[in-house]
C-alpha cells in the first residue's frame, strides 16, 4: 500500500482536503481528468466570484435546507468567516456587496486559485492533471494517465468529482456506475438553480427572448421572492427562477397545476389593481387599459396575453387576479448540462460523520457529489470547501488508527 492519500477530483473540495492535510505531513497526490484543476470554479468566477454569503450564520445554514443537520459540523468548522480569512491568507482578500454575497476584491477566480495553487505547491501537494480515474479493480484505483493506465492503492482515498452540471469542465458524473457497483445507494441526479422550459408561441418568442422580467416576486412551494429573471428561447432563466428551481422540479414531479407564479404588480394591491382597471374607458384598447390602469406594457404586458389568451374579455377583478398570480406554464427542467449545478448523488446514509463510505473504510467523499444542493449566493462554493476540509479531518483522524 502506498502512504499517498490519493485525491480523485481538482475542484474546491479536493484542493481544499489537499491543503489540509498537507499541513498536518501527510503526502497528498490529486488526480484531475482536465487539463488544468478548478476549471468550474474558474468559469464562476469570471463574472464575480460568489465566494461565500455573510448573513447571519443560522439563516445561512438553514439554504442547504433538508442536508442542513448533515452538513452542520462540516459548516460549523469552515463557516463563511472562516473561508473569508482563507482567502484573505492567499491576498485575496474580500469584501460584502449589498446582497451580502462576499466577493474577493479582484472579482475573478484566476488570481485566488494562482496563489492557492502556489500554496498547494509549497506544501509538497503533488497534482497530475489529464489522469482520469477509470474506477476500480478490487481494492484499488485504475487511473487513466497519458503513459497508459495507473494501478494504485493509496493509503486513503477522497473522491471529489463535482455532480453533472458543466460536464465539459469535467463534471459528467461517470463515477455514478463505479460505486453503485460497490453497493454504494446513489439518488438521482437532478438539475438545481436550473432555468426552466415553456412552450411559447413563435411570435413571442421572437419578439421577447432575451428580455428581462424586473421587479416582479415569483411563488412556489419553496416561498416567494422579488428579484428579476429573463425570458430565454427556451423557457425562464435567471437568478430569480433559480432559487425556486428546486421546489418548482419536486412540484413538477409530483404533478402540481401550479408549480410557479408571478406578480406583476408586487407594489400594488390586488384592490388598487381592480379599481385603477375599472376607472379605464371601457372604449380604450387593452393595451392602454394595461398601461394606465395597472403600469404594465412591454415584455410583462406581453407575457400576461402570452399566458392568458383571451384575457381583454375578462373583468377588472379577474384581469387583476390575473396580474397578482399569473402561473408560468413550465414544463420541466432545462438539462443537466445546463445547470448550475445538481441535487442528488451519494447518499447521506452511506456515509458517517466525517463523510468516509461506511462500506468501504478509507474511502471518502466530498462536495456536489453527496446528494445536497443550495441556492446561488456563495452557499454552493461554502459547502464545497467546508466538506473538502471536513472529509480531511476524516482522513486524518482515520489514518492515525490503523
Amino acid at each position: 500500500m502506498d502512504k499517498t492519500i490519493a485525491i480523485i477530483g481538482g475542484g474546491p473540495a479536493g484542493l481544499m482536503a489537499a491543503e489540509k492535510l498537507a499541513e498536518l505531513g501527510h503526502a497528498v497526490t490529486v488526480y484531475e481528468a482536465m487539463p488544468t484543476v478548478a476549471r468550474k470554479f474558474l468559469l464562476a468566477g469570471k463574472s464575480g466570484l460568489n465566494l461565500t454569503h455573510a448573513e447571519a450564520y443560522e439563516r445561512f445554514v438553514d439554504r442547504y435546507g433538508a442536508a442542513a443537520k448533515r452538513l452542520r459540523a462540516a459548516l460549523d468548522a469552515f463557516p463563511p468567516e472562516a473561508l473569508r480569512r482563507w482567502a484573505d491568507a492567499l491576498g485575496a482578500e474580500t469584501f460584502v456587496g449589498t446582497s451580502g454575497r462576499v466577493f474577493p476584491n479582484a472579482m475573478k477566480a484566476s488570481p485566488l486559485l494562482r496563489a492557492w495553487l502556489g500554496r498547494l505547491a509549497g506544501l509538497g501537494v503533488d497534482i497530475r492533471t489529464r489522469h482520469r480515474w477509470a474506477g476500480f479493480d478490487g481494492d484499488r484505483l485504475r487511473i487513466a494517465s497519458p503513459k497508459g493506465e495507473i494501478s494504485l492503492l493509496p493509503a486513503a482515498t477522497l473522491l471529489a468529482l463535482g455532480g453533472a452540471s458543466w460536464p465539459r469542465l469535467g463534471s459528467d458524473a461517470a463515477w455514478v456506475p463505479w460505486l453503485a457497483m460497490r453497493g454504494v445507494v446513489i439518488r438521482p441526479i437532478h438539475p438545481a438553480n436550473c432555468g426552466f422550459d415553456v412552450d411559447w408561441s413563435a411570435s413571442f418568442r421572437a419578439r421577447y427572448a432575451g428580455a428581462p422580467l424586473k421587479s416582479v416576486e415569483l411563488s412556489s412551494e419553496g416561498g416567494t421572492s422579488r428579484g428579476e429573471f429573463v425570458v430565454s428561447t427556451h423557457g425562464v432563466e435567471g437568478s430569480l427562477v433559480y432559487g425556486h428551481s428546486a421546489a418548482v422540479r419536486d412540484a413538477l414531479e409530483k404533478g402540481s397545476p401550479e408549480p410557479l407564479t408571478i406578480d406583476l404588480q408586487p407594489d400594488r394591491t390586488l384592490d388598487r389593481l381592480q379599481n385603477d382597471l375599472a376607472r379605464q374607458p371601457p372604449k380604450a384598447s387593452f393595451s392602454n387599459r394595461l398601461r394606465k390602469g395597472a403600469a404594465l406594457d412591454g415584455v410583462k404586458a406581453a407575457l400576461l396575453r402570452e399566458i392568458a389568451p383571451d384575457i381583454a374579455r375578462e373583468t377588472p377583478e379577474a384581469i387583476s387576479r390575473l396580474i397578482k398570480r399569473l402561473p408560468l406554464p413550465v414544463l420541466r427542467p432545462r438539462p443537466l448540462a445546463e445547470a448550475i449545478s445538481t441535487a442528488g448523488g451519494v447518499a447521506w446514509s452511506e456515509l458517517d460523520e466525517k463523510f468516509m463510505v461506511k462500506s468501504a473504510p478509507g474511502l471518502f467523499v466530498a462536495g456536489e457529489m453527496i446528494d445536497w444542493e443550495a441556492p446561488t449566493g456563495g452557499y454552493l462554493l461554502s459547502a464545497c470547501f467546508a466538506s473538502g476540509a471536513r472529509a480531511a479531518d476524516g482522513i486524518d483522524s482515520w489514518l492515525s488508527t490503523q
